[in-house]
């Protein structure tokens, strides 16, 4: 049971105190909390690199300035490790992201569930509470939908899960189908790439209406 969950992420799961009867958020940081590509694209200037925006993946569309050449996929996992390292912590907050979570929270209990390499889930705390944003953090690795059912077994109460990486959506659609699935993307660039995920129940864009659509379904049960 739960044999897709990294080693690295349960215990970080098993020390997480969950009430099964109080409705659930979980949402990812990169392009939802976080204004991700934003400070890629900082980074990435700093290193005489850019992106290209030709689709929605990092390998192929990170180049490098004075040839236009895309950078191999070997270069592109070192240069992630250096950026988490070096700018996590300090990522700009999307619009509207922290009053959300705040008013969600009333709610709901909030836990965020981030590939951010679990090295880095420190600066990855640093980061939420500099910008109002205290909540408990899984630092994940690889798909997230065991996790999720792992975080939502025996629970009586109803689930939202907000991602902006669609394989996520599907990964929590085969594996935990009974927690509803936000599509949202903060970088409007980004978003124009891309239509909603496959296995989302609703693509949205932005912080109030994500707020309005969970609280509404708490509330009501209708979306």
């Amino acid at each position: 049971m739960f044999t897709g969950i990294h080693e690295d992420v349960r215990p970080q799961l098993e020390t997480l105190s969950l009430d099964r009867k109080r409705p659930l958020v979980i949402t990812d940081a990169d392009e939802v909390l976080f204004n991700f590509m934003a400070g890629l694209e900082e980074f990435l200037g700093s290193r005489e690199l850019f992106f290209d925006w030709s689709s929605f993946a990092l390998t192929g569309n990170i180049r490098r300035i004075s040839n236009k050449q895309p950078i191999e996929q070997k270069e592109v996992g070192a240069l992630l490790t250096d950026f988490f390292d070096q700018r996590c912590a300090h990522l700009v907050a999307v619009d509207g992201a922290a009053e959300g979570l705040a008013t969600l929270s009333k709610h709901a209990q909030v836990v965020v569930l981030s590939n951010v390499p679990p090295k880095y889930a420190s600066k990855r705390l640093e980061g939420l509470k500099g910008n109002g944003m205290d909540f408990p953090l899984i630092a994940n690795i690889g798909s997230k939908g065991e996790v999720v059912r792992y975080l939502t077994q025996d629970m009586s109460a109803p689930a939202y899960f907000i991602d902006d990486i669609p394989h996520n959506h599907s990964s929590v659609n085969e594996h935990a189908a009974h927690v509803h699935r936000l599509h949202y993307i903060a970088d409007d660039r980004l978003s124009k790439l891309l239509g909603p995920a496959e296995h989302c129940h609703t693509r949205l864009y932005g912080w109030p209406d994500i707020c309005a659509h969970i609280i509404r379904h708490i509330e009501t049960g209708e979306y």
